[in-house]
């Protein structure tokens, strides 16, 4: 089994609207609303394994929640199905903080 890499906030601006790539909110559809990563589609974290044929399409899925602890649990769990992942370190609050200090 291969190990799960984290990606910091201001990395995941390279894979915004990479066609290889899935950027996955894994918070609550009002959350998502409220504000996501462009490009990013919403699936909560309970409704993962229902959507893991669409899943292990992409090359690569990269999760995020609300501080980063979710989308770990859950870049673990798919890991045991051959995906391709990587969890965005500090979730949506770190790319938000980013905005906030004038990273990229």
């Amino acid at each position: 089994m291969s190990c799960l890499e984290t990606i910091k906030a201001d990395d995941v601006v390279y894979y915004i609207g990479h066609p290889d790539v899935l950027i996955i909110d894994l918070r609550n559809k009002e959350d998502y609303i409220k504000g996501h990563i462009p490009s990013a589609v919403n699936i909560p974290y309970d409704n993962l394994k229902d959507q893991l044929a669409v899943l292990k399409q992409k090359k690569l899925l990269i999760l995020y929640c609300d501080r980063g602890n979710i989308s770990l649990i859950a870049a673990r769990d798919l890991m045991k199905y051959g995906c391709k992942i990587k969890s965005m370190y500090g979730g949506i609050r770190a790319y938000h903080g980013r905005l906030e200090t004038g990273g990229l």
